[in-house]
């Protein structure tokens, strides 16, 4: 996304700013982007005639249109396939999910993804402006490739971007699972308004998401906060974990579980029906719950692992807040929070930030997926509406055929 085009061009930082602020006065916008109500006044005239936004109050008051259209934002997960539609300030309007089984290969989930759009967006009364895919893979946003999913059999520079900007002729905006709920909880979330914190995912795997000055850190390549890989006993340095890594060996769902067969023996049939699968947690923490002192000692040992690993963090980024989310952290919330916030505080006694737990859950990819659409959307709708173009195309979608139709027409 190119949101320094945004900020620069006049249209779209007043359009930026609207939508930041949900809704304002004439005067508090000129106050945040020094702007006089001079200089705004044929901007917003301009605004409001393409639709972008309301006015009330007799014109002082501004807020986003809502109705302008629809976004469509994704989580991929390496069992499930969730999908929202929002309307232009961010608001779910519909939203569905469906099981996957990825190793049908690439091809077919492709497939799969793009039907779920249709089926979605179906009886809309118009087609979605952008849409927004989080993916379990370091990716290249600039050219919408999955790098390389180990949950997703066969996904290994796969050009998922590509194939959904090509189905639905829309700009498809496409990030790290992780990265992408950071971008939700900073949105929505309770790292709201944080310029610089870590999200870190503690589910079949473990990973994070950084944000630095306000903004989604993604390092040289697009590897940064693949904390999965980091090691916190020198001792084991030159053994090989494998795709897993030395960290999310131990502490993610996959670790608990291993550290609970080895500690507790197998879970039984009864305590789990059919969750003994090798990598599911659930069971160990079904025993904590129930007071067995070996499966409370099991989470001890993972989440001081944890710790140890977030102290880490704290040390090279010096983040204001650390937010936990996934599957891992819903198990045992309290205990993980006070076991982890011990262990940062007596490694880092001066810069010890909260370790809170996310407050979108399982939605923060969503959401995050959501608002990265919607950017894309009003950056095209700034340019259109600037340099001119195709006009906004509002007539509902009967069916997979008149979206076909409509794209043979549209190109």
């Amino acid at each position: 996304m190119t949101k320094r085009w945004l900020v620069n061009n006049s249209t779209g930082r007043i359009l930026e700013e609207v939508f930041r602020r949900e809704r304002l006065s004439r005067g508090a916008l000129g106050r945040a982007t020094g702007a006089t109500r001079f200089s705004l006044a044929p901007i917003i005239r301009k605004l409001h005639r393409e639709g972008l936004i309301e006015l009330s109050d007799k014109g002082e008051r501004l807020r986003v249109n809502a109705d302008y259209g629809d976004v469509v934002g994704i989580d991929l997960g390496a069992s499930h396939l969730h999908f929202a539609l929002a309307d232009f300030r961010g608001n779910i309007r519909r939203d569905s999910e469906i099981k996957i089984t990825p190793e049908d290969g690439p091809d077919r989930l492709i497939c799969q993804i793009r039907d779920a759009i249709r089926a979605l967006t179906a009886n809309s009364q118009r087609r979605p402006l952008a849409l927004g895919i989080g993916v379990p893979s370091a990716v290249d946003a600039e050219r919408g490739v999955v790098a390389f999913a180990n949950n997703l059999p066969g996904w290994k520079n796969i050009h998922l971007g590509k194939e959904l900007k090509k189905a639905f002729r829309v700009p498809v905006f496409m990030e790290n699972d992780v990265n992408m709920a950071a971008l939700g909880e900073h949105w929505r979330g309770i790292a709201r308004g944080v310029r610089n914190f870590v999200f870190i995912a503690l589910g079949t795997g473990i990973g994070s998401g950084i944000f630095i000055d306000g903004k989604l850190y993604r390092g040289r390549s697009g590897w940064a906060g693949e904390v999965f890989r980091m090691n916190i006993d020198w001792r084991r340095w030159d053994e090989d974990f494998g795709d897993t890594g030395h960290l999310e060996s131990c502490v993610s769902g996959m670790g608990i579980a291993a550290e609970g067969r080895a500690a507790l023996g197998s879970p039984s049939q009864a305590e789990s029906g059919d969750l003994a699968q090798e990598r599911d947690a659930r069971w160990v923490f079904e025993r904590f719950r129930k007071g067995d002192p070996a499966a409370r000692a099991v989470l001890d040992k993972v989440f001081t692992m944890l710790g140890v690993g977030i102290a880490n963090v704290v040390a090279v980024l010096d983040p204001e807040l650390i937010v936990l989310g996934g599957g891992v952290a819903k198990g045992a919330p309290e205990f993980m929070l006070e076991t982890t916030d011990k262990v940062v505080r007596r490694i880092h006694k001066e810069i010890a930030p909260p370790i809170k737990l996310s407050r979108l859950a399982d939605k923060a990819q969503t959401f995050g997926a959501i608002c990265s659409a919607l950017r894309l959307a009003r950056e095209a709708a700034v340019r259109r509406l600037e340099h001119g173009g195709f006009p906004l195309v509002r007539a509902p979608l009967k069916s997979s055929r008149s979206f076909d139709t409509f794209k043979k027409s549209a190109s």
